[in-house]
């Protein structure tokens, strides 16, 4: 802000950039605000609207994903791989609000990624989980010990063997009765298949997810709003782990509202918007009506690529922390903490 003489004493209001106000001191003028200009393009902001729920949902493991990804080197820990392997492979976009607000959308992530075979899942008539690991006649209950079910699971599936873990993953999704922010919980239960342990198995873990349904490992309940998955894990002899590669199943009647165009554009719009002016060459874009010049005719066969990377530079497979400040685990590169799910259930 400035105090001005002679001519310019006599405006008032805007002119071009400057705006003059008359005040008892005399004739004062300062610029007007520039409106702000969105710094992401649409390819930037595609990506940063899925970072803040797969940050979200990947804190509710609390560190039981460690290990979960096979063969990581050391410029990549367990968060920067889940962030990579999902990656607009699961498009869940949620507004600046729910992440502020501890929100979280379950959606079918891909939670490990190894080298065991998978665990397949599907849904009964009755709407109950169950996996495709056999326990032939074992009816689990009360009296059910450990040695039982890893004696029916080693018997009656091939590449289980005694010491391997058996994990599930439950997940609960509910919308705050107040806020409307949608909630998720996830519970973790883990049993070692060894076939001496005399441990009643409901000790051990929950009948949610270790329950017997027609001669299968499924749940106990029809899969509601929720989310499930069983976790095939083996120590590979020189303190890693095989794990089974694994995707979350998901029941869900959130979800579907927090994938959509609407969804997408309005979780863009609450981090600042699109910069549009950044796609001119997209054809159906907003701002390519009309030209921009008189140019002399382009000589045929001319290449129309680029080399622009859209995600700004920001891949998360170098270590950094995508999501903005709001990783769970403190920051790219940093340890989890103690394997809650090894083997031998240390």
């Amino acid at each position: 802000m400035a105090k001005v003489n002679g001519v310019a004493t006599q405006l008032s209001g805007k002119v071009g950039q400057l705006i003059y106000r008359q005040t008892k001191y005399g004739t004062v003028v300062y610029e007007a605000k520039k409106a702000s200009v969105p710094q992401r393009t649409e390819a930037q902001m595609q990506i940063r609207t899925q970072w803040g729920n797969m940050a979200a949902v990947y804190r509710q493991f609390n560190q039981t994903l460690k290990k979960g990804f096979e063969g990581l080197n050391g410029r990549m820990n367990d968060y920067n791989a889940f962030i990579q392997a999902n990656t607009n492979v699961v498009k869940v976009y949620v507004p600046k609000s729910v992440r502020l607000n501890g929100g979280s959308v379950l959606a079918p992530y891909q939670i490990t990624r190894g080298s065991m075979p998978s665990i397949a899942m599907t849904k009964n008539a009755g709407g109950v989980l169950v996996s495709d690991l056999n326990v032939g006649s074992l009816v689990i209950g009360e009296e059910t010990t450990v040695a039982d079910l890893a004696n029916a699971v080693i018997a009656l599936n091939d590449g289980y063997e005694a010491g391997d873990q058996v994990t599930f993953f439950y997940g609960q999704q509910t919308t705050d009765a107040v806020t409307g922010i949608p909630r998720a919980r996830i519970y973790g239960y883990k049993v070692m298949l060894n076939p001496g342990d005399s441990t009643p198995l409901l000790e051990v873990v929950s009948s949610v997810g270790f329950s017997s349904v027609d001669g299968k490992l499924g749940m106990d309940r029809a899969i509601v709003d929720g989310a499930a998955v069983w976790i095939h894990s083996r120590e590979d002899g020189s303190g890693g782990l095989k794990v089974s590669t694994q995707y979350l199943y998901v029941d869900s009647s959130v979800l579907a509202g927090y994938q959509t165009s609407q969804a997408m554009a309005g979780a863009a719009n609450s981090y600042g918007g699109i910069n549009t002016s950044a796609v001119y060459l997209q054809p159906g874009g907003a701002n390519n009506a009309g030209v921009i010049g008189s140019l002399p005719q382009s000589p045929s066969g001319g290449g129309s690529g680029t080399n622009t990377d859209p995600t700004d530079g920001t891949d998360p497979t170098d270590g950094t922390d995508p999501t903005n400040g709001t990783n769970p685990t403190g920051g790219g590169g940093t340890d989890h903490g103690g394997d809650d799910y090894d083997p031998n259930g240390n």
